[in-house]
């Protein structure tokens, strides 16, 4: 009974823990431990001094019996001793601590719950006994690991409090009437958009269909850029969600994605597509089968696990007894996910007749350190200024930046590039506003107030005239000057 007291008070402790590492952007899993590197003894807190005994203006010191000092002395070295001993055994604990860390996350891979709850506790119990002085850096590897059997943690429990039933491995293409719906959408009003977005997915999805068979994914995924973002690397979201996987600015940055004044990794196929395994793979962990764990992929995974503990335990047994309740969008996303995965693996069966993907990009890399436009790049080489731009999406303003950077070009073009990058001149994007229309502003309202013109911002925003504008969106301005 004390021990169940214990694992629950645990896990509510390090569902705490988990929820604030996902806001903040976790470490990454499978990171190893580092050996410590060589460390200098820890201080050794030495025995109190002889006592002083004052009395008015003179001082007698405390004499210690011979007896007395030899104990304390003996006192002495064995707090010395055990010191050294601690600090030794640290880096060896830790070793220990991610070894049955490892056992656990094998017993939960075998569906024993139990016994990956034991071994968590275990491994907690372990990395309590790991005492560090405040500036060793051995405490990162340490917080680390704490960190890792919280989320371990908090998956059991969502899974025992989540009696879904599914496959553990492979995705349920059910064919209910959610999903026929959505056939029927993709065979209608639909079409041309579907099959526009299969044609383009034969540029990115080898490489992506190699990701998830290293993870060890379902090969379905590789179609789930169909239903984000029509396979479009630029394809920007109501939501601000970017790119070929549809990454927020947050969720990106949790997964490795750097954004910054010169380029947005959520653009880059290849890039975003390492971010969605790792994503994916977390997510399916948490909720233990691919269903709900997509649902959550499009909601996030705290709305889904929010609206799941709303239901009946009893009644909700499968992903289509929750997923109504979910947000419309999400709400569709896993019907459409599953109706874009029939129609592609039997095209003839609902009416298609798919043409075959666009083959894949090829391309060489070459490592520059000088910002430069891609366009003046492009009429070095000979190429069309769009050539590279297509191979480097993720480069915001159609410019490398200006530090060390891999610059994808044609294949054959590699060595020309190198000579070429270093005799062209250098190039730095504008400063640009953003400003969010309010009711009752018109361009011109908004060029006084920035002291710019109405033809410049909708030049820099590509607006039409007569320019209307609707209330909510975002303008670029230029810089003043």
């Amino acid at each position: 009974m004390h021990n169940k007291i214990y694992r629950w008070a645990l896990i509510l402790a390090c569902s705490v823990l988990f929820f604030w590492s996902c806001s903040s952007g976790p470490k990454p899993e499978k990171a190893p431990l580092q050996p410590p590197p060589q460390q200098a003894p820890a201080e050794i807190q030495k025995p109190p001094a002889a006592t002083i005994e004052t009395e008015k203006p003179t001082a007698q010191k405390t004499i210690i019996p011979a007896e007395e000092k030899k104990a304390t002395d003996e006192q002495a070295a064995q707090q010395e001793k055990n010191a050294i001993s601690d600090k030794d055994d640290a880096a060896s604990l830790l070793d220990e601590a991610l070894l049955t860390y490892q056992e656990a996350k094998l017993a939960r891979e075998r569906g024993d719950l139990d016994a990956a709850l034991k071994e968590l506790d275990k491994a907690y119990g372990i990395i309590l006994r790991v005492n560090l002085p405040p500036d060793s850096p051995l405490n990162q590897d340490k917080n680390n690991l704490r960190l890792m059997i919280a989320q371990r943690i908090q998956e059991i429990s969502a899974s025992s409090r989540n009696p879904i039933n599914g496959n553990h491995k492979s995705i349920p293409l059910v064919e209910n009437k959610y999903v026929l719906r959505e056939i029927e959408s993709f065979r209608t009003r639909e079409r041309k958009e579907f099959e526009a977005a299969y044609l383009r997915s034969g540029l990115y999805r080898e490489v992506i269909v190699e990701e998830l068979k290293k993870a060890g994914l379902p090969e379905e995924l590789s179609w789930l850029p169909v239903i984000e973002s029509w396979y479009m690397v630029r394809a920007l979201s109501r939501s601000r969600a970017l790119g070929l996987w549809q990454f927020l600015a947050t969720t990106g940055y949790r997964y490795g994605l750097i954004r910054d004044k010169f380029i947005d990794e959520r653009m880059d196929p290849y890039k975003a597509t390492q971010a969605a395994v790792k994503y994916l793979t977390e997510l399916h962990s948490f909720f233990g089968e691919w269903t709900t764990a997509l649902a959550a992929y499009n909601c996030g995974e705290i709305r889904v696990q929010n609206v799941i503990n709303t239901q009946r335990i009893n009644y909700m047994d499968n992903f289509w007894d929750l997923f109504e309740r979910l947000p419309y969008e999400t709400s569709r996303f896993v019907p459409r996910f599953i109706a874009a995965v029939l129609i592609i693996n039997d095209p003839e069966k609902y009416g298609f007749n798919l043409p075959a993907p666009y083959a894949p990009l090829r391309f060489e890399t070459v490592v520059i350190n000088h910002p430069t436009k891609l366009a003046t790049i492009s009429a070095a080489l000979g190429l069309e200024s769009s050539e590279l731009e297509y191979l480097n999406p993720e480069l915001r303003y159609a410019s490398t930046p200006d530090r060390e950077y891999q610059l994808r070009v044609p294949v054959g073009c590699a060595d020309k590039a190198l000579q070429a990058v270093n005799n062209l001149p250098k190039f730095m994007p504008p400063e640009y506003a953003i400003h969010t229309v309010r009711p009752g502003e018109t361009l011109s309202v908004i060029a006084r107030k920035y002291g710019t013109s109405v033809q410049a911002i909708a030049q820099l925003n590509g607006l039409q005239y007569p320019y209307l504008i609707k209330v909510g969106i975002r303008l670029r301005l230029p810089g003043r000057g």
